[in-house]
Parts: C-alpha cells; structure tokens; sequence
C-alpha cells in the first residue's frame, strides 16, 4: 500500500542510469566517426558503406518500432479495452512477408538509397519530387513533436529547463546522427532496444513478484474481460476486431516497412539481399518480444488495479494551472502526486486539459476545433497509467525508476535518428544529386552530414512551434500519418500494375491523400462513440482513500461523448463513414490510390 509522501524523488541513482543512457548514444557516435577510416563516401554516410548485417539492423528496426507510444501507451490500451492488441502478432507477420518478398527485391536489386529514385525510373521525376516532399514535410513535423514530447518529460521530472531539454534532446540525436552516420544511428538503436526491453523487463518481473506470481495475473485478466483475443466481427466500424487488426495493420505496417525511408534504407544496406531480408524476419522476433512485453504490462496494469482503477478515481488527475499539488493518502494503490516521476505524464496531459477547457468555456469556439481538443486530451488521458504503475510497484529500488524514463526515451532516441538520417538521405539522392551531377563523393559526404546537422537543427525548431501550438499540432500529426497509405498505394502501383502510367500515379495519389483526410479530419471532429471501441469494466469498488490539504484538482477529463451532446448533433456521416476503424484509413488511402491509378491508366493510354 503506498501512502503520500512515502515514494521521495528522483534518486542519484535514477539520474545516473538515465546520463548514461544519453553518454552511451553520443560515444557510439564519436566511434564510428572514426572506425574504418571514417565516413569517407556518402554511401559510407547514408548506407553503411553497403555492409550492414542481419542482426543489429534488425534490432535497430525493431528499436525505431518500439517508441515510446509503445512503451506508455500499449499497456493502457491492453488495460482498457483487452488483450485482443496482441492479434497485431498476425498483422506483423504478413507486414514482413509482404515487405521483404515484394518490396525489398526490387529496391536492393536496384541499388537505390532513397525509395523515392524507384518512382522516377518506373515514371518520372515529378513523381518523385512530390513523394519526396510529402515525405519531408511529413517526418519533420512528426520529429518535432517526438522531440518535444520527451523533453516536457525530462523537465517535470528532474525540473530542468523546458528548452535546455528540447536542446539536449536534439542536440544528443543530431551529434551521433551527423558523425557517426548509418552506422551509428544502428548501433545506438541496438544498445536502446536493450535499455527499453530493460525497462519492460523491470516492471513485468515486479509486477509478477507483487501479484504471487503470473497465474494470478492471467486469472484475474480473464475474469475481468480481459483476454479477449478473438472477435471475429467484421463490422468495419468496430475499433479492434480480428479482421481490423489483420486486415487495417497490416496495410499500416506495409506503408511503414515496405516503402517508408527510414525503415527501408536500413534494410537495403545490408551486405547481401540475404542478410536484408534476414533482417526482416529476425525483426519479426523482435516485435512480437515487444508486443507480448506490452501486453504483459497491460495485463499485470489490470490485476493490480482491478478493484480501485486509478484513472475513474482521479488519482491521475492533472494539478491546477497554478501548479499547486495537494496530499493525497492512498490506502490501495495510490502513491503520492506530488512525486516528480508522476508529473512525467501529467504536465504533458495538463497542457491538453488546459486547452479544452479554454476552448470549452470560449463564448464563440469553433465547435469542430473544440472537439478536436477534447479527442486529443481524452486520447492522451490513458498514456499516465504506466508511469503511474511503475512509480507504485518500483518505488523502493533505486534506479529502476531512471531506468524506466531512460526505456520510454530511448524509443524516442531511436525514432529521432532514423528520421534524422532518412531525410538527409533523401535530400541528397533526390534533390541535389540530379540536379548537382558533378559533386565528388567527399563533397556529397560533407553534403550529407550538413544535412543531418540542418535537419537536427530544424526539428529542434519544430519541437519549439509544437510548445505554441498545442492540442491541435498532435490532430494535424495524426492526420500526416495517413500519408502512408496513399504512398503505399503510388508504390504498389508501380510494382504490381506495369501498365500504370504516371498520369494514374500522380491522379491516384493525390486522390487517396484527400480521401485519407477526409476520413482522418472527420473522425477526429466526430468521433466514433464508445459503442465501437467497447471499452472493459473499471472498478474503483477497492480505492479507500481520503484527501487533505488538497490544492488539487481532481475533476477528470469529461468524457468525449458527455460533450458532443452538449455542442451540436452529429450528421449521418459520423456514425457511419467517419466512424470507421482508425486501422483502415491507410487502407482506405492505399485501395482509393490503386484503383484511380489503374482506372485512369486504362482511360489515358497505358504505360508503355
């Protein structure tokens, strides 16, 4: 039982397991600036020199996959509605079958660096120009906010400056990115997929010692609701269901292993096709050690609150804007909120908080925006349970607290430089080799580590904006990432329909984009009710808890649906188009961006 004021601070121990952490990255870096004589050539740079093996490009596959929405926000999702995420197990397997005998023969035959060299040769450079600024445009905002997000993290815990942390944050990636190059973003990523497997590891094993053992664990989940892995409804409204999961995750993943940048170069610059296709599939081990690790800490999250839900109890409210915390005595499973480690979460989830409510309570407030806002806070309400878990059962062992930040910002850490990477791999094979044909190999070098370093500098920036804009940047993010589909489909197209021309290429692409946005911005204004996601019993029938000298303020998140009454009816769409799985827009933008290509191909005169 955990009681206020008992859990303390931050440790030196924590402080040292997270600096090391950050020290580790940046001397990988600094070695293979040097080794083999250095980063002699831009492929050196952007591929490895071309000599990459199976197994560190698989772990750093898996360490890009494995951010730190998996870290915090899978387990609350197996927490709230089920074990049934553990079906993605399937998706991932067609994912690697479908990316390394479709996608990856053609790109290693060809010996391309970048993807988007593919669409030229198979239409024309137009085709590549605009894929590759989507591409651009796309990764730097989301690399913004991936940066931006940890750093507010860093600074509710340790109380460091806000901008010293988005510096250091960006600063650590683009040092070890612009030395060290290909090379040091995959051993980094090998050396942080050890430090979050680590961090998982720490909070499954106590949580098993705390609950008697794993049986317990599994009784209490099924009981409760909980594994519910088979649903076999093939309604496409339903948020999870067997042939979502299948069907939707796998063209979700297809778009990200198959044609993306910064999951493909990787692979592509393994020694052999061999060892690139090993890749993928010693990968596929990876990630579903990762998913059963999730659902693990999803299904311990319920066991041990399953009489007295930390989140209907408001234990994981936000504080006030004055910053004022109050003292709550817990006696089931509530350890203090004024613990520096909890605000990890809770500041980030504040801010989203902040904003619903000054948008709720503006006289002539944009209805569509107000809903964005409280989707946005709502969804990100449930990402403060795993920090809130680990804080409770690792509170007595110094340094697996740091351990468990250093887990949730090494996924970030990996993320950032593959992205850093892919862009500076992008600009230089499709914006400044066709135009600058005479540049020698050391200057292309020095061009490619430039990139890095301006590219690391513009996501520090980026990081900054996303501080002033708020809620709606993460809505704009969510919908940046249904460029995938229609990408998948422009590639699908070039691979599988030989008479596609590039007329039904660009016409296909540009109309799944707007398809894909139109069902992505729909469903963020109105979304689905909680009848599609079927969200499990919460109990708070355990919690005995009282609350003094409380400057606290412990009024929840309203629910979305207790809100859209309140602002104006919802039109036919919303419960029908814009209700639809969020698993289904990339294959929604992907099958639109096919068959408009194809049909337009047929109608324009076929490729020839």
């Amino acid at each position: 039982m955990a009681v206020a004021g008992d859990i303390g601070s931050f440790t030196v121990w924590d402080y040292v397991v997270f600096a090391l952490m950050l020290l580790i990255s940046a001397v990988i870096g600094i070695y293979y600036a040097f080794a083999g004589g250095g980063q002699k050539t831009s492929t050196d740079f952007l591929m490895g020199g071309r000599s990459m093996t199976a197994v560190p490009v698989a772990l750093s596959l898996t360490a890009s996959f494995m951010s730190a929405v998996t870290v915090l926000g899978t387990p609350a999702e197996v927490y709230r509605f089920g074990a049934m995420f553990s079906i993605f197990a399937i998706s991932y397997s067609f994912v690697v079958l479908i990316s390394s005998e479709i996608f990856l023969p053609v790109f290693y035959r060809l010996g391309i660096t970048s993807t988007y060299e593919y669409l030229e040769l198979r239409f024309n450079k137009y085709v590549r120009l605009i894929g590759t600024i989507l591409f651009i445009i796309q990764t730097i905002l989301y690399t913004g906010i991936v940066i931006y997000a940890p750093a507010l993290a860093l600074n509710q815990v340790t109380k460091f400056d806000l901008w010293g942390a988005v510096v250091a944050t960006g600063v650590v990636c683009t040092f070890y990115c612009t030395l060290g190059g290909l090379k040091a973003v995959v051993w980094t990523d090998v050396f942080q997929v050890g430090i979050m497997v680590a961090g998982f590891s720490s909070v499954i094993i106590r949580a098993v010692v705390v609950q008697g053992g794993i049986e317990p664990i599994l009784n209490d989940s099924y009981y409760g609701g909980r594994l519910n892995f088979w649903d076999f409804n093939p309604n496409p409204l339903q948020r999870h269901s067997f042939w979502t999961i299948v069907i939707g995750g796998t063209f979700t993943w297809t778009g990200i292993y198959g044609v993306n940048q910064a999951q493909v170069q990787r692979y592509i610059a393994c020694k052999t096709r061999f060892h690139a296709k090993m890749s993928l599939y010693v990968n596929l081990v990876g990630l579903w050690a990762i998913l059963c690790c999730a659902v693990l800490s999803g299904l311990a999250m319920y066991s041990i609150y399953k009489d007295c839900d930390p989140w209907t109890a408001k234990f994981v409210s936000a504080p006030d804007q004055d910053g004022n915390q109050g003292k709550h005595r817990v006696t089931k499973r509530g350890p203090a909120l004024s613990n520096p480690m909890f605000t990890l979460v809770t500041g980030i989830v504040g801010r989203w908080r902040a904003v619903c409510v000054t948008a709720l309570q503006r006289p002539n407030s944009d209805t569509a925006a107000i809903r964005i806002v409280v989707w946005i806070a709502a969804a990100s309400f449930s990402v403060k349970l795993m920090p809130y878990l680990s804080l409770d059962i690792l509170r007595d062992y110094p340094g697996l607290p740091g351990l468990f930040v250093a887990c949730a910002y090494s996924g970030t850490l990996s993320t950032v430089s593959s992205s850093i990477n892919a862009l500076a791999a992008v600009t230089v094979e499709d914006l400044v080799k066709p135009y600058f044909r005479s540049l020698s190999e050391t200057k292309l070098s020095w061009i490619s580590k430039g990139a890095s370093f301006f590219y690391g500098a513009v996501c520090i920036g980026m990081a900054g904006l996303a501080s002033m804009m708020g809620g709606l940047l993460q809505a704009a993010l969510s919908i940046f990432g249904m460029v995938g589909g229609p990408l998948l489909g422009l590639f699908s197209l070039g691979i599988l329909f030989p008479f596609v021309n590039s007329l039904g290429a660009i016409v296909g692409l540009l109309v799944g984009f707007t398809v894909s946005l139109w069902v992505g911005i729909g469903s963020q204004i109105y979304p689905p009710l909680p009848i599609r996601s079927l969200p499990k019993h919460l109990s708070i029938e355990g919690c005995n808890f009282s609350t003094i000298d409380t400057n606290w303020t412990t009024t929840a998140l309203p629910l979305v649906t207790d809100l859209m009454g309140d602002v104006s009816e919802r039109p036919a769409l919303a419960d029908n188009w814009y209700s639809m799985s969020y698993l289904y827009f990339s294959t929604i933008g992907t099958l639109v961006a096919v068959i408009v290509g194809v049909v337009v191909s047929l109608l324009s005169g076929k490729q020839t």
